[in-house]
């Protein structure tokens, strides 16, 4: 019999409350067993999806929970690190939502104590659990594209009618890039396996010291990435891997279960096009069970902290090349 993980969930976020707990009711051999939050009144919804749920006021009470084997992180971001570091101490698995840190080199330390401690530490970057990712990855190293030249990705959403959003207020580490910024560079770091050598352009729009549109051109060993995330147009998202014989195009790359089908569009030189779907896949599911597995059994886990590190190593790249530093 497989050995249930116990989960708490640090911070009562609406996306905790829409997609994440959810996901822990469904997975297998997960249980959610216990909610931290300031504010009591928003424990409420998360009691009617777990009864039993046992609610702290404290975060440091959850943490001293013995019968908590992982904690989930959905807090502001410049909360993150200091956050990971106290699950560490207190003997809990972390699974952090992006961006795990604010700046790359804060990585060092969060990777030097999950390697002392033995336990798993990671950044909640789930898009790498989904498949159609891995198919995407497979159709690249297949060369059914030929050799890739350049990588396009978009993500939008617009919230500028909640300036209170913490994604919307420099204090609590807003922005796009940080926000949605780690599944454009992510995503063009994860299939072809490279990294930038250097950021051509970084164009940004900033309001309330926020960036709330960037659009950033780089340069990687082998192709040219752009990239344009953005918190003031309406919702859209696509990837695409353009090579001299093909491209690969993703209709839904990064939250389909909100905002589409998930599909992957092989489309070949002589302008066939052919599509997988996948309908019904819950990658925050999938996260889970992978982060599960690779706690309590040693599976490899497929979001390493040294890969969400070179991922925020590009961001801070980007926003470097903008203010001219």
């Amino acid at each position: 019999m497989q050995k249930v993980m116990r989960w708490g969930v640090v911070g009562a976020s609406k996306f905790a409350r829409t997609q994440m707990v959810p996901a822990m009711m469904l997975a297998q051999n997960t249980q959610f067993c216990a909610l931290a939050t300031s504010n009591p009144e928003k424990a409420a919804p998360f009691q009617a999806m777990e009864p039993n749920l046992k609610i702290y006021t404290d975060y440091d009470a959850l943490l001293a929970d013995p019968e908590i084997d992982a904690l989930y992180l959905p807090l502001p971001n410049h909360l993150h690190v200091q956050w990971c570091k106290k699950g560490l101490d207190a003997g809990k698995h972390v699974l952090c939502e992006k961006p795990i840190a604010m700046r790359a080199e804060e990585i060092d330390d969060l990777i030097a104590m999950r390697d002392r401690s033995g336990l798993l530490l990671a950044e909640a970057y789930m898009i790498v659990h989904h498949p159609q990712w891995h198919y995407a990855k497979e159709l690249y190293q297949s060369g059914a594209i030929g050799e890739l030249v350049q990588v396009d990705g978009v993500f939008s959403y617009n919230n500028s009618a909640d300036p209170n959003n913490i994604r919307n207020r420099p204090e609590t580490g807003g922005g796009s890039l940080p926000d949605i910024g780690v599944y454009t560079m992510g995503a063009a770091r994860f299939v072809p396996h490279e990294e930038p050598v250097e950021i051509v352009d970084a164009n940004i729009i900033w309001q309330n010291d926020v960036d709330v549109w960037a659009a950033i051109n780089a340069k990687f060993p082998s192709f040219h990435f752009n990239g344009t995330t953005s918190m003031r147009m309406a919702p859209r998202q696509e990837m695409n891997f353009h090579g001299t014989k093909g491209l690969i195009r993703l209709t839904a790359p990064f939250n389909p279960s909100v905002f589409s089908q998930a599909e992957v569009e092989l489309h070949s030189a002589d302008m066939v096009v052919s599509t997988k779907r996948y309908p019904a896949e819950n990658h925050y599911v999938n996260q889970l069970q992978a982060f599960r597995a690779s706690a309590l059994e040693g599976t490899p886990y497929g979001c390493t902290l040294e890969f969400s590190q070179g991922t925020q190593r590009m961001i801070d790249m980007a926003l470097k090349k903008a203010r001219g530093d």
